[in-house]
C-alpha cells in the first residue's frame, strides 16, 4: 500500500503553531466546567459492540463475452500464428468471471437477523456474513428497500449471536458524540469516532432522504456499518460520503434509525415495505406560489394534482390547497410530506392542517398503501412530484374547457412557442428518449431558455417539462401560451 508523506504541509503547520503560541497567550482562560474535551477513551463502550459488527462478503457472476488473454502480434504468415491461436483460444474463460465485493453489517436479532445496505448486496449471487472471529456463515436475503437502501439478511446460526439494539436518532443533536464500526477497504473491525456534524441533509439518494452528517471517518467497506451514539445504540446506518478521492475527508452520511427502524421492522415481517398514500401530487412552496396565495412565509406542501382512485379522490384534500402539518408534525417542505406519509401506518386515520383560500383547515384523511413500481425514479431535482410512484395523473375532462384552446387547431397547439422566453416543442417519443426523461412524465418540454429572460431568472432551464400552469396540465406548447396570456 503506497503511503503519501505530507511534508509540504511541515512549514505551514509550523507557522501556524507559531501563531497558536502568540494566541494562546492572549487568550482568556476557560473555567473548567466549560472546557469540552470529549470522552477520554471509548474502549469500555465499544468492546461488547464489536462482536455484532460483520462483515458482508459477496460474489456475482459476470459474463465475459469471451475475452481473455491478448495473444502477441506476429508478423503475417509466422509459422508461430496458429499456435499461439490454438493456446490463447484455450486460455478464455468459459461460464464468465466471479467478481467478489466487501461491505459491511450489524446483528439486529441473536437469531440471526442481519442489517446492511441495498447497494452492497445488489446484484449478488452469493451472500456470506463474515463475524469477528472468522468464522463465516451464508446468508439469505430477507428483503430490501432500494428507496432508503436497506437490506435485512438472514444467517442460520448453532448458537444466539451477539446484537445490537437501535438507538432514537431523534434525540441526537449536532456535536454529540458518535462511533461509525465497519469494514474499510476490507479492514474488519474498524472503529472510528466523531461528532453529528447536521441532520437532515438531503443528497439526492432518494424520496425520503433525512441523512445524518457526520465527520467519523467513513470509507469504502464501511457501507451498512452501524453508526453507535454514546450509549452504545445505532442511531444511523452509515451509507454514504462526499469525496474527490474515493476516501474519508470528513463528510460521511447515515440513514437515521428514525426512518431505519420502522423499513427493517417491515421487511422482518413482510418481506417487503408498506408505506402510507396520500395519492396526490405535490410541488414545492417557492416566495412566488406563497405570495400568490397571500402567506407570510415560504412553508409546507402545494397539492396540484389527485390520483383518480386514490385515498382523496372527490375528498378532504383538492388541488390548490396547501399542507402545513400531517398527523401533527410540521410541513416544513415538500419533502417532509413525502417522508412523513410514507412513514406512516397503512389505513390510518390522521388530522392534516390545510391552508384553503386563505383559511387554514383540519381535515381528517384515510391512508391507503403505497404500491412500488419500477418504471418511475423518484428525484428530489422535480419541481413536481407524486407522494408514491403510482405514476403521474391523468389530465382530466374540462367539461367548460378553454375556449381559446378549443378554437386553436392542433397544428396551431403542437406548433413551437415561445413564453416568457422558453422556447416550447412538443415532449415527442424521441426527445424523451435524448433527454432521459420518464414514460411517466406528461407535459411540454423546454428547448432552450432566452439569456435574461424572466423564465431564466426564476431558475428554468432546458430539459424542463412543464406538467401544470395555473393547476391545468399542459399537453402541447398552446396549452401554455393560452394558459400563460389568460
Amino acid at each position: 500500500m503506497a503511503v503519501t508523506l505530507l511534508s509540504p504541509f511541515r512549514s505551514s503547520i509550523s507557522a501556524v503553531a507559531v501563531i497558536a503560541l502568540v494566541a494562546g497567550s492572549l487568550a482568556v482562560p476557560l473555567p473548567a466546567g466549560a472546557q469540552s474535551h470529549g470522552p477520554e477513551s471509548v474502549a469500555d463502550l465499544a468492546e461488547p459492540l464489536l462482536d455484532a459488527v460483520v462483515n458482508i462478503s459477496t460474489s456475482q457472476n459476470v459474463k465475459t463475452d469471451g475475452k481473455g488473454p491478448v495473444p502477441p502480434r506476429l508478423p503475417e504468415g509466422s509459422p508461430f500464428q496458429e499456435f499461439f491461436k490454438d493456446y490463447f483460444d484455450s486460455q478464455k474463460p468459459e461460464g464468465g468471471e466471479k467478481v467478489n465485493s466487501l461491505g459491511s453489517g450489524f446483528v439486529i436479532d441473536p437469531a440471526g437477523y442481519v442489517v446492511t445496505n441495498s447497494h452492497v448486496i445488489e446484484g449478488a449471487d452469493a451472500i456470506e456474513v463474515i463475524f469477528p472471529n472468522g468464522s463465516k456463515l451464508k446468508a439469505t436475503l430477507v428483503g430490501t428497500d432500494t428507496k432508503t437502501d436497506l437490506s435485512v439478511l438472514k444467517v442460520e446460526p448453532k448458537t444466539p449471536l451477539k446484537a445490537v439494539k437501535f438507538g432514537d436518532s431523534r434525540s441526537m443533536r449536532i456535536g454529540d458524540w458518535v462511533m461509525a464500526v465497519g469494514n474499510p477497504f476490507g479492514l474488519g473491525g474498524s472503529l472510528t469516532v466523531g461528532v453529528i456534524s447536521a441532520r437532515g441533509r438531503n443528497i439526492n439518494a432518494g424520496p425520503y432522504d433525512n441523512f445524518i452528517q457526520t465527520d467519523a471517518a467513513i470509507n469504502k467497506g464501511n457501507s451498512g456499518g452501524p453508526l453507535f451514539n454514546m450509549k452504545g445504540e445505532v442511531i444511523g446506518i452509515n451509507t454514504a460520503i462526499i469525496s474527490p478521492s474515493g476516501g474519508s475527508i470528513g463528510i460521511g452520511f447515515a440513514v437515521p434509525t428514525e426512518l431505519a427502524q420502522n423499513i427493517v421492522q417491515q421487511l422482518i415481517e413482510f418481506g417487503e415495505t408498506r408505506r402510507g398514500w396520500l395519492g396526490v401530487r405535490v410541488q414545492p412552496v417557492t416566495d412566488d406560489v406563497a405570495a400568490s396565495l397571500g402567506m407570510d412565509s415560504a412553508k409546507g406542501a402545494l397539492i396540484s394534482g389527485v390520483a383518480k382512485g386514490g385515498p382523496v379522490e372527490n375528498g378532504p384534500i383538492q388541488a390548490g390547497d396547501v399542507v402545513l402539518k400531517f398527523d401533527g408534525k410540521d410541513i416544513h417542505e415538500m419533502r417532509d410530506l413525502l417522508r412523513i406519509v410514507a412513514e406512516s401506518p397503512v389505513g390510518k386515520e390522521v388530522d392534516v392542517v390545510i391552508l384553503r383560500d386563505g383559511k387554514e383547515e383540519t381535515v381528517k384523511v384515510k391512508l391507503g398503501q403505497l404500491q412500488d413500481t419500477t418504471d418511475e425514479k423518484a428525484s428530489t431535482d422535480d419541481q413536481q412530484t407524486d407522494d408514491g410512484d403510482s405514476g403521474v395523473i391523468a389530465p382530466e375532462d374540462n367539461d367548460g374547457g378553454d375556449d381559446q384552446a378549443q378554437d386553436q387547431t392542433p397544428e396551431v397547439r403542437e406548433a413551437p412557442q415561445s413564453v416568457l422566453g422558453m422556447n416550447l416543442v412538443v415532449l415527442s417519443n424521441e426527445l424523451r428518449t435524448e433527454k432521459g426523461i420518464a414514460e411517466s412524465v406528461e407535459g411540454v418540454l423546454v428547448a432552450s431558455v432566452d439569456p435574461g429572460s424572466s423564465a431564466e431568472q426564476k431558475g428554468m432551464k432546458a430539459g424542463d417539462v412543464i406538467v401544470e400552469v395555473g393547476q391545468d396540465f399542459m399537453e402541447v406548447p398552446g396549452d401554455v401560451l393560452v394558459r400563460v396570456n389568460g
